[in-house]
């Protein structure tokens, strides 16, 4: 039974059935064949992996998200970025990277923050001298930010898979995110020396002033919404609704960039992509029932922990297979399918849940711009009007870059753990 789950997950998933239904059916036909449990078992244990408090901020931060994007506080971080970094070498691709920092504080979605810095910053790349697909490679990576700093739905995700704090997992992020900003920085500046780019006028104190000023609303969002958590004000969930209402009331009434008549559109676009990111989960949360019955992390733990003695081995290993899975997998499914069954092994070897949670975040952020299903790579690519093959090319040195940083972080457990209680 083992092999027919993971062996039709693996074949749908090959012939280009879409996640949720691939899970769902491998899931489902296991069921039947084995006959494991009642088949009634399926919609009950769909219904139940989504009957989560928790879960209501992921469409709370999608909402949030799109939001800022049509109310004009996306732009805002650009604008203001730019005054900060954007006459330096290879200062259009570090605005793309401060401000995916910055929005990725807001929106807690990878794709969200891909899309939003993106439609502004990567035809002002191309019109400055870089080419198409180095600056779609840039965001697409930039955007990976979204998942890795808090607040990040994946994080929310594993916090819930693993057991943990979600404050905890968000306060887990926060060095992990700085070291790949600070290493896609120093890239951006290396990149940029080899190039004759436009360069930007530096920005004067009362320009750097007039745009912080400018700015100031948008980058208060993140202290509110943090602030709050950390302070125990609010949960998150709270917090996603608290991000909504403040995107609404500086997008709409005081930029006054946020027309009623877009609202209708926003509305639909989040509820779809909710809807995609909570289907996913439901059907994992089936298949994780099916992975549990079948005692497969019990089987994989004797196995790995006969067959491996060094903690350092295991956790080189784990990355090597969450690299793989990120190509094919979204980050939300690998996070719920792979949690239960390499959580416990890793608590076998002495590793923390936090520190593990920060690990598999990384790693899987890499898979949102690796193809052949990296959701960055073709928000990017569309619009640069760029080809895939072409911008996969491009995308290599950012993959390297985030190796290295995922070796430091996984080696380094001080820098996911420094802000977590014992």
């Amino acid at each position: 039974m083992i092999s027919l789950l993971f062996g039709l997950l693996l074949l749908l998933l090959i012939v280009g059935v879409p996640v949720t239904f691939a899970l769902g059916l491998a899931a489902t036909v296991t069921i039947w064949q084995g006959d494991i449990m009642p088949l009634l078992i399926v919609p009950q244990e769909m219904i139940r992996s989504i009957n989560s408090f928790p879960l209501l901020a992921i469409p709370f931060f999608i909402l949030a998200g799109n939001l800022m994007q049509a109310g004009g506080i996306s732009r805002r971080l650009v604008d203001f970025s730019k005054t900060l970094v954007g006459s330096t070498t290879g200062g259009l691709a570090m605005v793309a990277i401060v401000t995916s920092a910055f929005f990725a504080a807001i929106s807690g979605s990878g794709a969200a923050t891909t899309a939003a810095v993106g439609a502004i910053l990567i035809p002002a790349m191309v019109a400055h001298g870089y080419s198409a697909s180095y600056a779609a490679a840039n965001q697409a990576a930039a955007g990976a930010l979204g998942i890795i700093i808090p607040p990040s739905i994946p994080l929310i995700l594993y916090a819930i898979s693993a057991n943990q704090s979600v404050g905890d997992m968000f306060l887990a992020g926060f060095l992990p995110g700085f070291v790949v900003v600070i290493s896609l920085l120093i890239y951006a500046w290396i990149h940029a020396r080899n190039l004759q780019t436009l360069p930007e006028e530096p920005a004067s104190a009362a320009k750097i002033l007039k745009a912080g000023r400018s700015a100031i609303l948008a980058l208060l969002m993140p202290a509110l919404i943090l602030g709050g958590i950390y302070g125990g004000v609010v949960t998150p969930t709270e917090a996603a609704v608290v991000a909504v209402v403040y995107s609404v009331v500086v997008g709409g009434l005081i930029y006054r960039e946020l027309p009623l008549r877009q609202i209708p559109a926003i509305l639909r676009d989040s509820a779809v992509t909710s809807a995609v990111i909570l289907s996913i989960i439901a059907t994992a949360g089936l298949y994780g029932r099916i992975i549990l019955s079948l005692q497969v992390p019990t089987v994989i733990s004797d196995f790995v922990v006969g067959a491996i003695q060094s903690p350092w081995l295991f956790i080189i290993l784990v990355n090597i297979l969450l690299l793989f899975v990120g190509m094919f997998l979204e980050a939300a499914a690998a996070i719920l399918i792979f949690t239960p069954i390499l959580l416990p092994i890793a608590l076998t070897f002495g590793f923390h849940p936090v520190h593990f949670g920060a690990i598999m975040i990384v790693n899987l952020a890499m898979g949102m711009f690796t193809p052949p299903v990296g959701l960055n790579l073709f928000i990017a690519s569309h619009i640069a009007k760029t080809s895939i093959p072409r911008i996969s090319r491009a995308v290599v040195p950012f993959v390297v870059i985030l190796l290295i940083d995922l070796l430091i972080i996984s080696f380094i457990p001080w820098l996911s753990l420094v802000f977590v209680g014992p």
